[in-house]
Order: C-alpha cells, then structure tokens, then sequence
C-alpha cells in the first residue's frame, strides 16, 4: 500500500522549462518529486506544443521529452512555480529565447519560487534575476555568476528569497526538498 507524502501541493502548477540538451535526470527527478507531492507539472519550451526535446545524460543523448506547452504563448500567472533544469547546451539556447527569458522574468517580479539546478541558473544573468542574489550552480558558471553581480556558494542548496538553487544532479533530493518548502 502506498502512503500518501506529508507534505500535499495540491493544486500547485509548476512550469518546467527547457528545451535541447537538458540533463535528463535534473528533469525527471524533481518532476517525479513534485507530482508525487500531488503538483501538477508542465514542460514548457521555445518550442511548438507536440515537439521534442532531446534530453542527455551527461555527453549521451538520453530520452525525448514531448513539449507540452510553447513558452511563447504562455503566462507566468498559470504557475505557482518555474524549474529551470541544467546540462549545458538548454540553457544556454534559453538564454537566446526572448520569450523565455520574459517567462523567467516574470516568475522573479511575481515573486514566485524559481528553482534551477546545475547549469539551470544561467539564464537567470540575461532575465536580470541574479544580481544581488546568493546562488549556487555548477562550479563552471561561478565567475559568469558573479560577473552578474551575484554571491555564489558552494553548496547543496541555496535558497535566497524565492529562488532555490543547486549545484548538481548529487544534490537533486536537497533540491527537490527546498522548493517544496518554498512551495507549502
């Protein structure tokens, strides 16, 4: 028989976005989390609704994901929170989406949980969200960060205001446990 989690998001929607290049498992691990938790989850990208996006395992091309909502006609106000997962090349390619970049933007004047793990905070430089901030991140991106005007840590997690950040796929259950206290 299985128990239910103490701890319900009910009636939370929260928006994962990415798109080419996403480590897999920074994906499918707080998805899984949050939908266990009773959330419900949709994987936004750049792209039209329908449409792959190919996930990788570390250098490995892993699995496709089906898009299931086109960030350039979706509104921050639908979700409660925004999961931004890393790998190399999807954020990178989300920090060259206008439309993505104004969904992030959004989450952060709204002032709703964003959470972004690995490489995941790279975009939050160019959505103007990381100045002032203290985040953490794949240790590649410490000087991008802080170029950015933020104090990078090198922890687990770090949760400034609504902003939950992590370093690596090691850290996913620290990860996936900050945003659901961000979230209750």
């Amino acid at each position: 028989m299985q128990t239910q989690p103490q701890q319900s998001l009910q009636g939370k929607h929260i928006a994962v976005l990415m798109t080419d290049g996403v480590e897999q498992v920074e994906y499918t691990e707080p998805r899984r989390f949050l939908e266990a938790h009773g959330a419900q989850v949709t994987l936004l990208a750049p792209k039209p609704r329908g449409a792959d996006v190919q996930g990788f395992n570390h250098l490995q091309p892993a699995e496709r994901f089906a898009v299931e909502m086109d960030v350039r006609g979706a509104a921050s106000t639908g979700f409660d929170a925004l999961v931004l997962p890393g790998g190399v090349a999807n954020p990178d390619q989300l920090r060259l989406s206008r439309e993505a970049l104004d969904f992030i933007r959004a989450f952060a004047h709204e002032n709703k949980p964003i959470a972004a793990i690995c490489h995941g905070p790279w975009p939050l430089i160019d959505a103007g969200v990381a100045q002032g901030k203290q985040l953490t991140s794949w240790p590649s991106l410490h000087q991008d960060l802080t170029n950015a005007g933020a104090e990078w840590r090198d922890e687990e997690v770090v949760v400034d205001g609504k902003l939950v950040t992590s370093r690596k796929p090691d850290d996913i259950p620290a990860f996936n446990q900050a945003l659901l206290q961000e979230l209750v």
